[in-house]
């Protein structure tokens, strides 16, 4: 038997298809198109598949069950992910649990936001782990996976977890890419570094940096690569957004009483020490119950595809018990 994954980011959409093991046997990747419609978000998720399924030498209509994995908002009603966040407004609705059906001839495909699907690849796969525990994903977007009591919280509609559009700045400085002010996302996001980097330039005119501020294709790899080679500025914009990062921490571990949160995303799978150090050193201060262990993801950039492919694994729930 066969079952299959999908990722579908704001930059990028994978697909897998894995054996009863979870094994990955075809794989297929490319970007995820900016509309004009989210039926054209539609067609590149089913394209995707079907590559993955070639690539696995599986039609298909042999794949048993899928797991998606999504950037939000959901509507788990209509199987759908409704106004994403940092899309033209013209990608509205993008259907996706229907027309995947469809394709693989299978009622059981199940959808996930990204980082509830992150939260069940690190339960499915890891040696050991606790019954309390959270992903947080720090990428073009943020968001959090979080498991209390050995099960996975999604909500009524799937969007449990968004706390990267949780409110850290109550001065509202940065404008998230959801059009609300003073989001974790606004300051912490790969997407929105950079701009934050300007913000508190512009607080400070004569400030001296190597960071190329003004320059059209400045990105958060810059911040982070002039801050480890000793550019002052950059390593004050390192230490504020680590500071923001330990803000959204501290009130996720408040809420939920995780014993571990493992931490991916590109920011951070690219950036380990520099994201992770400052969040550790702040939650020391912060947390006032237990401080939990904060570790960089142990599957790497495949974290929600893994998870995707766990939850077709295991009927939507990454429950190791429930699977094949």
């Amino acid at each position: 038997m066969h079952y299959a994954g999908v990722d579908l980011g704001a930059t990028n959409v994978r697909a897998a298809v894995a054996d009863e093991s979870g094994t990955i046997v075809g794989i297929d990747r490319r970007e995820t198109p900016r509309g004009p419609t989210g039926i054209d978000v539609t067609e590149a998720v089913l394209e995707t598949l079907r590559a993955a399924c070639a690539d696995a030498g599986v039609a298909p209509g042999d794949v048993r069950a899928a797991g998606i994995a999504s950037i939000g908002p959901l509507d788990l009603a209509d199987g759908t992910v409704e106004g994403p966040a940092n899309f033209p407004d013209s990608v509205n609705t993008i259907p996706l649990v229907g027309p995947v059906s469809n394709l693989l001839d299978s009622e059981s495909v199940y959808l996930h936001n990204d980082t509830v699907a992150g939260v069940i690849g690190e339960r499915f796969h890891a040696d050991s782990t606790p019954d309390d525990m959270a992903y947080v994903t720090i990428s073009s977007g943020i968001g959090a996976g979080v498991a209390v009591d050995g099960e996975v919280l999604e909500g009524w509609d799937g969007n449990a977890g968004e706390l990267g559009h949780m409110v850290v700045d109550p001065q509202g400085r940065r404008t998230c890419g959801c059009g609300r002010d003073g989001h974790w996302e606004a300051y912490c996001s790969g997407n929105n570094i950079p701009e934050y980097a300007r913000m508190l330039a512009d607080d400070d005119p004569g400030v001296d940096t190597a960071l190329p501020l003004s320059e059209a294709d400045f990105t958060a790899k810059d911040v982070f690569a002039c801050a480890e080679n000793g550019d002052e500025f950059a390593s004050y914009v390192v230490d504020q957004v680590g500071f923001w990062n330990a803000v959204g921490m501290t009130n996720l571990v408040q809420a939920y009483a995780p014993l571990v949160v493992y931490v991916g995303g590109a920011v951070a799978l690219n950036n380990p020490e520099q994201v992770l150090e400052p969040i550790r050193e702040h939650l020391e201060e912060g947390v006032f119950n237990n401080v939990p262990q904060v570790r960089l993801t142990t599957l790497g950039d495949d974290v929600v595809l893994k998870g995707a492919i766990a939850s077709a694994l295991t009927g939507g729930t990454g429950d190791r018990s429930r699977g094949p």
